[in-house]
């Protein structure tokens, strides 16, 4: 029942910012959505490691302010900053005389990479041509393959998958890979018929197969830092749910792959 209260709060507003809102106003959502995803993150391995958490949400703010960026240097900005932040990384080490240690800059690091460097496609493909459609076959594939995966798998789910998520099926997985397809081949319907577009079924299908492993792939990546900090959630945020990053990790993980292969459209 807590999963579907919070999923019953939490679709509308995603609904309201994708569709309704600005690209400043979806720029601020998705730094918002980061920095508690990075916190989340960084908060697991809090236990023996310490962090540069300050870096990481400085990073994070910065997705706020992408529209700011002329289009043409979106791409080579993206590209400096990686290297930019490394080097802020290791001075920190150096400055700290390694009490920041090599271990803290690589979780540090991981964090901005894995989240950071993932979750900005979102606003990217958003602000993109057509991409107040485009952006929601990365809801729907990472949803419909959550969804299917938890309803089947756990109704005849036999065959486990892997150890580090042990609720985890064959069937499931399987099962997830369908509700993807079905889920974004609906919604192309929907696109084709009401909003005129000539979208590929054949194209979205193989897409959708596509996105819908990586979703997985995502979802167990996320299982696996839980599994190594021995936490069961990334924080209580959403009742039912868990974390945010609990919530939005397939999410995450499959915006930048949807970016490329839907801009390809």
């Amino acid at each position: 029942m807590k999963r579907v209260l919070s999923a019953l709060i939490g679709f509308p507003i995603v609904i309201l910012i994708l569709v309704f809102g600005n690209q400043i106003v979806i720029d601020v959502a998705f730094s918002a959505i980061a920095i508690i995803c990075l916190h989340e993150f960084y908060n697991a391995f809090k236990k023996d490691s310490n962090p540069v958490s300050w870096l990481g949400y400085a990073v994070a703010v910065l997705i706020a302010f992408i529209h700011v960026i002329p289009k043409p240097y979106v791409k080579e900005s993206l590209q400096l900053l990686l290297p930019s932040v490394t080097v802020m990384l290791f001075l920190a080490v150096i400055v700290t005389e390694m009490k920041i240690t090599v271990k803290d800059m690589m979780i540090t690091l991981l964090g901005i990479v894995y989240i950071l460097g993932f979750i900005v496609f979102i606003p990217m493909l958003r602000g993109a041509e057509n991409g107040i459609y485009y952006v929601w076959y990365i809801i729907f594939i990472a949803w419909g393959t959550d969804v299917f995966a938890y309803c089947i798998g756990k109704k005849w789910g036999k065959h486990k998958f892997s150890q580090i998520s042990p609720k985890k099926s064959i069937e499931g997985c399987i099962a997830g890979i369908i509700g993807a397809i079905v889920a974004s081949l609906l919604y192309t319907l929907a696109l084709n018929k009401l909003a005129g577009m000539d979208i590929s079924y054949i194209y979205i299908a193989i897409v959708s197969f596509a996105l819908s492993i990586i979703s997985q792939v995502g979802d167990f990546a996320a299982s696996t830092v839980k599994r190594y900090t021995e936490i069961k959630d990334y924080s209580s945020l959403i009742p039912g749910h868990g974390g945010m990053l609990d919530r939005f990790d397939s999410v995450i993980f499959i915006a930048p792959f949807a970016y490329f292969l839907l801009i390809i459209l």
